[in-house]
């Protein structure tokens, strides 16, 4: 089979732990550009917090595309257009962060520049490796200023991509399925780390979105090789003809991937694709 599309997570796939892109997986992947392959990055992050990584890859060059959010957002590097877009309306928005004021969680949702947060002091998770600044991760991650909104239930009066809960591991397994129930049949809600819980629109993922976008450049499902390491990579995996788990992901991805590579900081990505490409 003829590989014509790489599908990449970015954090826990695409980056090391260090948050950079090997030098051996960044050159393997501007190679495959250069013989006609398109590079897709398909991550939860905010399509801000993806401009660079796109940019490190030459994609801007190559007419790569960036699904963020998910899949609620799908935009051409080299245009800039966006191809796709599936918001939350401003209804389920603001439910989701009423009903949100009842758990220990911070909400954070964005809008241009800016990420907002009820508190940005409030922002430490108890990780395995010690205290972790979540509010300024993801403040820094997106490229966002930071501006606080004592009720963000009451102030989002727009459309959102996706609102993000962040809250201690522990609680979010505890709490999780309350915190998704009322919203079961309109809103898709996951899991995208273990501290982390995501809404988006209903139905959304990062599959959808790429079925929605890639027929437009003559891509199908099965030419396409997709890596993920968590549960929000499940979609691709599933969707792509080659689905590749990274020696770092979560067994459920594993069980489910037709390929296990080596770890993301390991080169996983390259030393796969010298097989398929």
């Amino acid at each position: 089979m003829t590989i014509k599309g790489i599908v990449l997570d970015i954090d826990g796939t695409l980056l090391t732990d260090e948050k950079v892109i090997s030098e051996k997986t960044k050159q393997t992947l501007i190679n495959a550009q250069k013989n006609g392959v398109k590079v897709i990055l398909a991550a939860g992050r905010p399509t801000t917090g993806m401009y660079g990584y796109a940019k490190e890859l030459a994609m801007d060059q190559f007419e790569g595309l960036l699904v963020s959010f998910n899949g609620a957002s799908v935009v051409d590097c080299k245009t800039d257009e966006e191809l796709f877009n599936q918001a939350l309306s401003v209804t389920n928005a603001k439910e989701v962060l009423e009903h949100m004021k009842q758990f220990d969680v911070r909400p954070m949702i964005n809008k241009d520049e800016y990420m907002y947060v009820n508190n940005v002091y409030d922002n430490l998770l108890e990780l395995p490796d010690g205290p972790f600044n979540i509010i300024e991760y993801e403040s820094r991650g997106g490229n966002f200023k930071l501006c606080e909104i004592d009720d963000l239930a009451a102030f989002v009066d727009f459309p959102l991509n996706k609102i993000l809960i962040a809250a201690d591991a522990a609680y979010l397994q505890e709490h999780h399925q309350a915190m998704a129930a009322p919203f079961e049949n309109r809103l898709s809600a996951m899991f995208t780390a273990p501290f982390y819980f995501e809404f988006t629109d209903k139905g959304i993922d990062k599959a959808k979105a790429l079925d929605t976008v890639l027929p437009q450049f003559g891509l199908q499902a099965e030419e396409l090789i997709a890596f993920g390491d968590g549960h929000n990579d499940t979609s691709i995996i599933e969707y792509a003809g080659i689905g590749v788990a990274m020696e770092n992901a979560v067994d459920a991805l594993k069980e489910i991937a037709d390929e296990i590579t080596l770890s993301n900081n390991e080169d996983g990505i390259a030393v796969l694709l010298e097989k398929y490409l």
